[in-house]
């Protein structure tokens, strides 16, 4: 039991690597919150969890929101009554398409749920971390923050502000013995595919995974197992690490 008398809370993880990753987690001993926008998703995983026989209790919250988000950090303190890990991991995109073609709105949001959450769960989760002496972050963020491609401008934006913010926050709050880490998916199997594709076609999965070394796209148990070894006592002394989960896209 890797992450036995841990408890995390997981960010839009009612699906895809969200999913995953809280499931991957509660395997192994953790009390996982699960959080999402939807109450369906969510509630659905927490069932799954405990059925499989894990922890698990499901918050509802809008990440991009400061009453939200301080009421998910009390949530999952009041329930489980410890947090050691954050995993952010809820995020958004606009549509594959040019740039200028993208409304104010949807940038809003997009560096709202990308990029503001780190914000917010930093500000009400750090003075917890602090008190405990320990805490960690773990951002799931994008290859397309390391290598970014047309069509995703805005998008590959708030992943290159989420990845440089997240090293920042590890350099600033290592004293504390607070770790900060990135994973960078490659596109994966998720509700988000269509829309990094513009179309989710065989032709165009089949276009996009011919740029894959590896020659498939992420999946939820990749991008969780990465998650694992980051947030487990394992990784003690690695922080403001951007793990590229990309089957090769990025070399």
């Amino acid at each position: 039991m890797r992450l036995k008398d841990k408890t995390a809370i997981v960010t839009g993880a009612g699906s895809g690597f969200g999913e995953g990753i809280a499931k991957r987690f509660a395997q192994e001993g953790c009390k996982v919150l699960v959080n999402d926008l939807h109450p369906q998703g969510g509630e659905r995983v927490v069932a799954e969890i405990r059925a499989a026989g894990g922890q698990a209790h499901f918050v509802q919250a809008d990440v991009s929101k400061d009453a939200d988000v301080k009421r998910l950090i009390e949530g999952c303190l009041d329930h489980f009554g410890a947090l050691h890990i954050i995993v952010n991991n809820a995020g958004t995109t606009h549509r594959n398409r040019p740039m200028l073609e993208v409304s104010e709105e949807e940038f809003d949001r997009i560096y709202a749920v990308n990029v503001k959450s780190l914000f917010l769960t930093a500000r009400h989760a750090v003075p917890h971390f602090r008190a405990q002496k320990s805490g960690c972050f773990i951002t799931i963020a994008s290859t397309a923050g390391v290598r970014p491609r047309p069509g995703l401008t805005w998008y590959n934006g708030s992943k290159g502000a989420a990845i440089t913010t997240s090293r920042s926050m590890a350099a600033e709050l290592g004293p504390d013995n607070i770790r900060v880490n990135v994973i960078n998916p490659v596109a994966g199997e998720t509700a988000l595919l269509a829309q990094f594709m513009g179309e989710d076609t065989p032709e165009r999965r089949a276009k996009f995974i011919a740029t894959v070394p590896l020659g498939r796209l992420s999946r939820p148990l990749d991008i969780a197992n990465a998650a694992l070894y980051l947030a487990s006592d394992e990784a003690e002394f690695i922080t403001g690490a951007c793990l590229e989960v990309d089957g090769g896209r990025c070399v």
